[in-house]
């Protein structure tokens, strides 16, 4: 549970931003595990946790449209 604590501390739009990095991420892990071996392969799974976990935190704040904005924080990321 030290997880949920740890992500329920954080402000919404930190946890924005962490899930950003955690999809990228996992993105990259999905490419690697294609390309080449992985180095640890319960790394997909832990990502996908930690993704499924922010989430969580969101909708119980009562946050709307996390795809939207996701969307949104991709595309500025984008125009930099």
């Amino acid at each position: 549970m030290a997880k949920m604590e740890t992500f329920r501390a954080l402000k919404t739009d930190e946890l924005h931003h962490e899930l950003e990095r955690l999809r990228r991420h996992l993105f990259d892990l999905r490419a690697q595990a294609v390309t080449e071996k992985l180095a640890d392969p319960t790394q997909l799974g832990k990502a996908r946790r930690d993704i499924a976990r922010i989430l969580t935190v969101l909708r119980e704040r009562g946050e709307q449209n996390i795809e939207q904005h996701q969307a949104h924080l991709t595309a500025a990321a984008a125009r930099r």
